[in-house]
């Protein structure tokens, strides 16, 4: 006998006992003695037994596994909230799996389906940038699974969503630039079909209309925010000779694309163009000089989501879950890329 194919039943006939006995030992049963608990996780042990965990989620109705579904795992912002998930989660006794989408709306919806067969009790996740089409996540709402989703959210799903008010956020780094004496600024952004983009620039616009500074359409690209984007988007401006003193990059790769190019242009960051990103990742520190940065408290925003999960799954269907809305406040960082101690 293999020892990890060890079960209940060579257990039993270890010990002479019945099947059913080693499982209700196994499970704690009062009805069964400590002498005979101790004698099963004896032999357990020795046997180097592992409980089938698909099993006993089938048995009891309840896995115990919370599954994450993120666009990609090696963005600072998406570990961050896997790593604020896992600590409730833990606290809880509840495991967590991780699923990748890389931005495909087939593999999200074949990591949902995974994750239903894998009969986990919830799934926190963040919607893939091309996501249109939402049934994935509807199927495992009417399979009793709790969805709640942060960051990118989705208004028509009813479920709870956690996130931060990306319009502020927005309007407080646009606002920063013009009080730095910023005139023309930039506004390097995604997909309007996604909330988080489309709010960002809704702040950027506020905070222009407020200040009483016009809106010039050539200052306002659009790409995937990442790394070779923000230097594409800014070589675009320096290329058709678009005047520009300032940049609000949706993203904190957008951004540091811009200094990249800017720097390699020769171009002074503040003092001739003035930048803030968004996400406040570790890196945006070490540039030089190091980028201003909209915070977005993605560890607390990772707690809130698993909080959320806990107090739904607490119900256990015996009354309905109102979803929930929970809105973070955005605080902006202030660094050497955006302060002009000129103005």
């Amino acid at each position: 006998m293999m020892a990890d194919k060890a079960t209940i039943h060579d257990i039993a006939r270890e010990l002479k006992i019945a099947a059913s006995t080693v499982s209700r030992a196994l499970n704690g049963s009062p009805r069964i003695s400590q002498q005979t608990k101790d004698s099963v996780l004896s032999v357990a042990k020795q046997l180097n037994y592992q409980p089938h965990k698909l099993a006993a989620a089938l048995r009891n109705g309840r896995s115990n596994i919370i599954g994450i579904i993120v666009p990609t795992a090696d963005r600072n912002f998406f570990g961050s909230i896997v790593r604020g998930v896992e600590e409730v989660a833990m606290n809880a006794n509840y495991q967590v799996i991780i699923c990748q989408t890389y931005e495909n709306p087939a593999k999200e919806a074949a990591a949902v389906e995974a994750l239903i067969n894998s009969r986990v009790d919830g799934i926190i996740t963040s919607f893939s940038k091309n996501t249109v089409n939402f049934d994935h996540f509807l199927k495992a709402k009417r399979q009793g699974i709790p969805v709640i989703s942060f960051d990118r959210t989705n208004d028509d799903l009813d479920i709870s969503k956690v996130l931060i008010d990306d319009f502020k956020g927005a309007y407080k780094a646009t606002e920063h630039l013009i009080q730095q004496g910023c005139k023309r600024i930039g506004h390097f952004t995604s997909f309007q079909n996604v909330s988080i983009y489309k709010e960002r620039r809704r702040g950027y616009l506020a905070a222009l209309e407020h200040y009483s500074l016009p809106l010039v359409n050539e200052l306002i690209v659009e790409s995937n925010m990442q790394l070779e984007d923000g230097r594409r988007s800014m070589q675009k401006l320096l290329d058709e000779r678009i005047s520009v003193d300032g940049v609000f990059s949706s993203s904190d790769l957008g951004a540091m694309g811009a200094l990249q190019v800017l720097k390699e242009h020769g171009i002074r960051v503040p003092d001739e163009v003035a930048i803030v990103g968004f996400s406040n990742d570790p890196f945006t520190l070490f540039s030089d000089p190091p980028i201003s940065s909209v915070d977005q408290h993605c560890l607390r925003m990772g707690n809130i989501a698993c909080e959320i999960f806990l107090d739904e799954v607490k119900l256990n269907g015996q009354a309905e879950f109102s979803p929930r809305k929970v809105v973070l406040m955005p605080e902006l960082i202030v660094r050497g890329s955006s302060l002009r101690t000129s103005s």
